[in-house]
C-alpha cells in the first residue's frame, strides 16, 4: 500500500535543526538556539493560576462545544472590540486548537479542490502545505524587498487574469520577515477581494508584536474575511493550543460541522484558563514581553555589520529578522549550508529561508528573536566570531 498523494508535502526544515540540535545538547554540547518563534516567557501567571484551580477543584473536563465554551468565545469578542473597535458577535469566533486548526478547518470551508488560493512567498511554509494536501492550487506571489515582502493587488490582478482565484492568505505581521500591511493597502486588498468574489483569510497570530505602528486588523476593514489569531505567541502560549478564528457569516455553520467531526473541540482545560489570558494582569504582562522583543531586535539591527549579512527586511512586527546573507552566500554557497556550519562550528542555530521560500530562500536565514536579548546577544556574539573564522 502506498500512502496518498496529499501526504506528500515537505517537512520543516526547521524540525531537522531542532533534532540535530537536541543531538549535540545530548553530547554535551553547548548549543544557542534561535530557531523556533516560541516565547521564552511562558504563560501569564494569571493563566498558569487559572489552570491550577481548573485541576485543583477537580473541574470535569469533557468535550465542549464544536467552537468553543461561551465564556471564552466572549471574551475573544471583547478583545476584538477593545484591540480594534470592531463589532463581533461571540456566535462568529471559532476557538480552534492552534491556529493551526483554525486554518485546516477554514481552508476545508472555503475552498474546493482545484481552487487556486493565492499567497505571499515568501511565507509560513504551512499555509502552502495545508491548502496542497487539500487539492487547492497554491498561486505563488512573488514578494519581494520591492514590495515589501507582501502582496499588492496588482499581483492579484495578473494571477487573476490567468485563472480565477478562490482566496487570498495575508499574514501582517508576517513570518518570516515581520512585515505588516498598512491600513490603506489592507483596505484595497479587502476591496478587490470582495469585488471579485475571493475569500480572504487574514493571520493575525502575532498582533501585538510590533514595534512602531500597531498592526491592522482585516475586522477593521472587512466583514467577510476569515480573521485567524492564537494564544500561542502574544500570551506566550504555543503550548496549549488555542487558537481561535473569526468567521464571516457563511462560514460559521460549515466550520461549525467541519469542527464537529474532525476535532470534536479544543482543549477543554485550556479554554477555561484562557479566559484570563484577555485580564488586565495578563495583558500587562504579555506587553512586557514585547518590550523584550524590541529590545532583541534592535541588538540585531545594530550589529548586522558584524554578522555578514546583506539586507534585512522590515522587521515591523512579529520576533524575527529575515536576513540575506550577503557576504556569506559567496562563502557558503546557500543558506543550509551555512546554517549547517554555523550550528556544527559556532553552536547557534538559525533557519535557513528554504522552509519559506521554496524559490530564493536558499539565499536567506530567519533568526528568532523569541529567546530574549540576553540569549540573542549570545548568538549575535557567536555569530559574529564565525564569520572571522
Amino acid at each position: 500500500m502506498e500512502p496518498s498523494q496529499r501526504s506528500q508535502v515537505p517537512g520543516f526544515e526547521v524540525m531537522s535543526v531542532l533534532a540535530r540540535i537536541d543531538a549535540m545538547r545530548a553530547a554535551g554540547r553547548d548549543v544557542v538556539s534561535l530557531t523556533a518563534g516560541e516565547p521564552g516567557s511562558g504563560a501569564p501567571p494569571a493563566v498558569h493560576r487559572a489552570a491550577e484551580a481548573v485541576h485543583a477543584e477537580q473541574t470535569v473536563l469533557n468535550y465542549s462545544a464544536a467552537l468553543g465554551v461561551r465564556p471564552l468565545r466572549e471574551a475573544i469578542a471583547a478583545h476584538c472590540a477593545a484591540w480594534y473597535g470592531a463589532a463581533v458577535d461571540p456566535g462568529r469566533v471559532a476557538v480552534t486548537t492552534g491556529s493551526s486548526g483554525a486554518f485546516l478547518l477554514s481552508f476545508l470551508a472555503a475552498f474546493d479542490v482545484g481552487d487556486r488560493v493565492a499567497l505571499a512567498r515568501p511565507g509560513y511554509p504551512a499555509y502552502r502545505n495545508i491548502l496542497t494536501s487539500l487539492g487547492v492550487e497554491v498561486v505563488d506571489l512573488d514578494c519581494g524587498p520591492a514590495e515589501r515582502f507582501q502582496p499588492t493587488v496588482a499581483q492579484l490582478e495578473a494571477a487573476h487574469a490567468e485563472a480565477p482565484l478562490a482566496g487570498l492568505i495575508l499574514a501582517s505581521p508576517a513570518n518570516p520577515t515581520g512585515t505588516m500591511i498598512p491600513r490603506e493597502e489592507l483596505l484595497a486588498l479587502a476591496g478587490w477581494c470582495r469585488e471579485h468574489a475571493v475569500q480572504l483569510v487574514s493571520d493575525e497570530i502575532y498582533h501585538g508584536i510590533s514595534f512602531g505602528e500597531q498592526a491592522v486588523s482585516a475586522l477593521e476593514v472587512t466583514d467577510e474575511a476569515v480573521v485567524v489569531s492564537s494564544f500561542s505567541k502574544y500570551w506566550g502560549m504555543p503550548g496549549w493550543r488555542l487558537g481561535w478564528a473569526v468567521l464571516p457569516e457563511h462560514l460559521i455553520d460549515p466550520v461549525s460541522r467541519l469542527a464537529g467531526n474532525v476535532t470534536l473541540c479544543p482543549p477543554h482545560g485550556s479554554q477555561l484558563a484562557a479566559v484570563e489570558a484577555f485580564g488586565a494582569e495578563s495583558m500587562a504582562f504579555a506587553a512586557a514581553q514585547v518590550d523584550h522583543y524590541a529590545a532583541a531586535r534592535q541588538q540585531v539591527l545594530d550589529r548586522l555589520d558584524e554578522l555578514g549579512w546583506g539586507e534585512v527586511a522590515p522587521a515591523d512586527g512579529a520576533f524575527y529578522v529575515y536576513a540575506h546573507l550577503g557576504e556569506q552566500l559567496e562563502v557558503f554557497g546557500d543558506s543550509p549550508t551555512y546554517c549547517r556550519e554555523l550550528l556544527e562550528q559556532a553552536g547557534v542555530a538559525v533557519v535557513p529561508g528554504t522552509d519559506f521560500d521554496p524559490v530564493g530562500g536558499h539565499e536567506w536565514v530567519r533568526l528568532s528573536l523569541a529567546p530574549g536579548p540576553q540569549t540573542v546577544a549570545q548568538g549575535l556574539d557567536r555569530i559574529a566570531a564565525f564569520r572571522q573564522g
